[in-house]
């Protein structure tokens, strides 16, 4: 197994994928958990703490992202984030609950990668969105 860190260029305090488990063209699928210290949750919510819908997107884009590396269609590259659409929120994102992200690869070119995810947390889905990452440059 890769180590994210050697995927994608995100670091702590904003890397959000904890491990990639699977990764081919057509999907991939990660996982991260949030520890309930987590910087953010100390003012988004402090008594009921969730994950920001935000973070969520960001979460899936960047397995997204770590995915195309780990699967060997993208190399050295840095993934900019222009577009998301079709975003839903369906279930809060709690400290400490694993979030499992499958990601639909739907077009990688060199010039532009077209992704869907849905992020869950057991079998309940949590969010899903669509997105448009352009490949910046080499690393």
């Amino acid at each position: 197994m890769k180590p994210v860190t050697s995927l994608i260029p995100h670091r702590d305090p904003f890397l959000f994928v904890d491990r990639i488990v699977s990764a081919s063209r057509e999907k991939i699928v990660g996982e991260r958990t949030f520890p309930a210290d987590t910087w953010f949750f100390k003012g988004h919510f402090p008594e009921y703490p969730v994950v920001p819908g935000v973070i969520l997107i960001e979460t899936m884009a960047q397995c997204g992202g770590a995915g195309l590396v780990y699967a060997e269609l993208m190399q050295n590259r840095v993934f900019l984030l222009v577009s998301v659409s079709e975003a839903k929120f369906r279930r809060q994102v709690r400290p400490n609950e694993l979030l499992r992200m499958e990601i639909e690869n739907l077009k990688i070119s060199n010039r532009l990668c077209k992704q869907r995810g849905k992020a869950w947390v057991g079998d309940e889905l949590a969010a899903e969105a669509e997105w448009f990452c352009v490949p910046g440059k080499e690393t």
